[in-house]
């Protein structure tokens, strides 16, 4: 899936700028997508796993390397604070 995906680091993440049109129209992807971030962030907690996520902002898909902490409604909670709109999200692995 990383074809086509710019890797970036979560600290650059604060200076990017998100639509709030969801990535996914399917109602299993979503769904698959959330019980994904709740898998991910049990790992981040339990293990200090990192995992891949795959989302777009405003330009471009992008990828990232990194360790889920908490979820709200909206958003994933990484490391120092830093947060991804969930409806931005492609996937996570």
């Amino acid at each position: 899936m990383s074809e086509n995906f710019e890797t970036i680091e979560k600290e650059s993440i604060h200076t990017l700028k998100f639509p709030h049109i969801d990535v996914l129209t399917d109602k299993e992807a979503i769904s698959q997508r959330k019980t994904d971030l709740e898998r991910a962030q049990a790992l981040g907690n339990l293990e200090h796993s990192k995992i891949k996520i795959y989302f777009e902002d405003n330009e471009s898909k992008k990828v990232v390397e990194t360790t889920v902490w908490a979820l709200t409604d909206d958003i994933v909670v990484l490391k120092q604070g830093v947060g991804i709109p969930i409806n931005r999200i492609l996937k996570s692995i």
